[in-house]
């Protein structure tokens, strides 16, 4: 279920979003800005630091301040958008780093080498 995480919570807040669009949800601004947020802080959390979670965590955090700054101080559309493209492509860069786990669950399945280089379970 685990691996199921990230899509479950893109669809429901995808789905909250497409709610709040049609104006079917009360006005509960600050219930979209902690769900981006803590869902970021939950990607985190339950992953760990590994090259998809330094992307997508941050990334949410972001969304969610940013959707803030749209609701409260008038922050445009075209404020957001490139300000988002530039962070994506920054914590995609910062993935790439040779020190970034590719994932924790892969390490644990099949040994991961220490620094010593024994092999661990």
């Amino acid at each position: 279920m685990k691996d199921a995480a990230l899509p479950v919570v893109l669809i429901v807040l995808g789905a909250v979003w497409l709610l709040n669009s049609l104006r079917w949800l009360p006005e509960v601004h600050w219930l979209w800005i902690l769900g981006l947020a803590g869902a970021g802080l939950g990607i985190l959390l339950l992953d760990g630091i590994t090259k998809s979670s330094i992307v997508a965590g941050p990334l949410l955090i972001l969304a969610g301040l940013l959707s803030f700054f749209r609701q409260y101080q008038a922050l445009g559309w075209r404020f957001i958008i490139p300000i988002m493209l530039i962070s994506a492509g920054v914590f995609m860069l910062i993935a790439r780093s040779p020190s970034i786990p590719e994932s924790r669950k892969l390490n644990r399945r099949f040994g991961a080498k220490s620094r010593d280089g024994d092999l661990h379970d």
